[in-house]
């Protein structure tokens, strides 16, 4: 090799790495983990409003994950894998909850301390204002906006995660915006 030559070594794909992890490859699944642990984790707390809630159940997820991993029966399918089960689970603890979520102006933080006061305080208010409205919608709607809207996915791709037709998954989004719309008028 010349020393103009340079190696460079990729990072395995999904499929690889879930082909390893069900062979028992710890060090594949963690790289797993380590991948798709902060997305997994956005989701559920914008779903769920709680911190706590959202990191038990990322850690579920994961730990199902890595149990039913030979019940995958396309290693390229993992991470809509992870989104239905993530999505479900999170659907899960909803239900199990009592019909309201109250948030504390007081001990939720500002996502950004660089910025002037003046602006940080509109900033964090409105954000209060989004997660509240989000808290508002259906948790079908807010899973089908948040898969959307933060995530970036397609709507096939929301269908198979919420095991619905694209149809609903797009009346779902529809509805989801309208009423965001609606309530966010004020910060326009």
């Amino acid at each position: 090799m010349t020393t103009t030559e340079t190696v460079t070594e990729t990072a395995p794909d999904d499929a690889t790495l879930v082909s390893r992890a069900r062979d028992g490859d710890m060090r594949a699944y963690e790289q797993l983990v380590l991948r798709y642990q902060g997305q997994m984790f956005r989701l559920a707390v914008k779903m769920l409003a709680d911190r706590s809630d959202a990191e038990d159940v990322v850690q579920e997820v994961f730990l199902g994950a890595w149990r039913r991993l030979p019940q995958l029966n396309d290693d390229a399918a993992f991470v809509g894998w992870l989104y239905r089960m993530t999505t479900n689970r999170c659907l899960n603890v909803i239900r199990a909850r009592r019909p309201t979520v109250e948030v504390d102006p007081e001990t939720t933080e500002s996502p950004r301390s660089d910025t002037q006061p003046e602006h940080a305080v509109q900033v964090s208010t409105q954000l209060e204002a989004l997660n509240a409205a989000l808290q508002l919608l259906t948790p079908e709607q807010r899973a089908c906006w948040l898969l959307r809207e933060v995530h970036g996915l397609t709507y096939e791709e929301i269908g198979d995660i919420v095991e619905v037709n694209t149809t609903a998954v797009r009346g779902r989004i529809a509805r989801a915006r309208a009423h965001l719309s609606e309530v966010m008028k004020p910060w326009r």
